[in-house]
């Protein structure tokens, strides 16, 4: 069982940064692959971002390519996503998962065993 604690959210400019961190339990968070997905009210959840455990190769959805960056800590059992140039849009509920085993990180919530209970990001304008 893994237990993934989400952190970081709360209210910005637009403009502004945030970096939400997601510590995990577990002693093999390191062959974890890891995703940020968010959920914004009325809509479905959608992929963010993800990273592979074993060579850190990053996917970013369209959205947030060039502006949010996703990385990982091992040793630390942490996982983080930071985001810079903030957009109104991006106000959401941002959810970290971990797909135990997975080889190259997924982009669909179907593909993720463990959720955090997720972080509010609110930008205004």
């Amino acid at each position: 069982q893994v237990q993934l604690v989400e952190s970081g959210g709360g209210l910005v400019q637009a403009g502004g940064s945030l970096r939400l961190s997601c510590a995990a339990s577990g002693r093999t968070f390191r062959r974890y692959a890891m995703g940020w997905f968010r959920q914004a009210p009325g809509k479905e959840r959608e992929f963010v971002a993800a990273i592979n455990w074993r060579d850190s190769n990053t996917y970013y959805a369209d959205s947030v390519e060039g502006r949010f960056t996703i990385s990982r800590d091992n040793a630390k059992n942490t996982v983080y996503l930071q985001m810079n140039s903030l957009k109104p849009e991006d106000t959401a509920v941002y959810y970290c998962a971990a797909d135990a085993g997975a080889v190259v990180a997924g982009k669909t919530i179907y593909e993720y065993d463990y959720w955090g209970q997720g972080t509010q990001v609110t930008v205004s304008s």
